[in-house]
């Protein structure tokens, strides 16, 4: 069963009609943009290729190859980013809010993550042989699944890897922070991961570029992805992007998914330079 998509009250950003000289910036970006991804593909086989036998779901070397690709894209695009606070050190889960696409490059770019995603991302045209080649965890949202998922969860931990969820089950216009879904945390709690689970939250703040919508980063109901990324990579001038790393926590200090979900909420909220608390 996959989460509702989140749409708001409010009418969309107007679009921005493209100039002859906004497809210039498009070719001038996206063709360098394409060519990283492309280089990073070929890299990251290539060294999975060794891993994958020596080190199992280790990945000591190749782990980093996204976030270094990750990083030279927000450069080409222009968008200016900044980390505050520090990662976790070692394998663990990490809660973010969810604004927009754009949310897997700026959390790669902070530090090597493995995203964890509905089942349905892994059949997207492009975005799914994306997903599965940089180790994305594809899950089923089915409670008959629920030990099986754990099981997956606790071989990615015992392999050092941090995996990233969005609790919120669905992207939002990157002014605000939904609540988040409890029934998440509860694999956490699992008497196989409880006692070693450390969990960080990350806010992610998009800054619009001067003079443009507060919202213009977001991408959020039924917005067009191919018009979005337009957008983006035609854009005169661009923003900047904050990912704050907050203090990680214990799941085990926590009675229930419930308080773990609330905690992680509250800490995600209060690091957002623009939350409004809205249902």
């Amino acid at each position: 069963m996959s989460s509702p998509t989140w749409t708001g009250d409010e009418d969309y950003p107007a679009p921005i009609k493209i100039s002859a000289i906004g497809w210039c910036r498009v070719l001038l970006r996206g063709l360098p943009v394409v060519a990283i991804l492309l280089v990073g593909i070929f890299t990251l086989t290539l060294i999975r290729l060794i891993e994958r036998p020596i080190f199992g779901l280790r990945r000591p070397i190749g782990g980093h190859v996204p976030s270094i690709v990750c990083r030279i894209i927000l450069f080409v695009l222009g968008i200016r980013f900044r980390v505050s606070g520090k990662p976790m050190a070692g394998g663990g889960a990490v809660v973010a809010n969810h604004s927009s696409w754009l949310d897997i490059v700026t959390l790669n770019a902070g530090n090597p993550v493995f995203f964890v995603s509905k089942s349905e991302v892994a059949k997207w045209p492009g975005i799914g042989f994306l997903a599965k080649i940089t180790g994305t965890v594809f899950i089923n949202r089915d409670r008959k699944e629920a030990r099986q998922q754990t099981k997956v969860f606790e071989d990615r931990l015992a392999a050092g890897q941090k995996l990233l969820f969005f609790p919120e089950g669905t992207s939002t216009d990157a002014i605000r922070v939904l609540p988040f879904k409890s029934t998440l945390f509860q694999a956490f709690l699992s008497d196989e991961l409880k006692p070693k689970m450390r969990i960080q939250p990350v806010t992610v703040n998009y800054i619009a570029p001067e003079g443009e919508d507060a919202r213009f980063y977001g991408w959020w109901g039924d917005m067009d992805f191919g018009a979005h990324m337009l957008q983006t990579l035609s854009a005169q001038r661009h923003g900047n992007v904050e990912v704050v790393y907050h203090t990680p926590i214990q799941a085990a200090d926590y009675a229930n998914r419930k308080t773990l979900a609330a905690y992680t909420e509250a800490t995600v909220r209060n690091g957002h330079f623009r939350t409004k608390h809205s249902q």
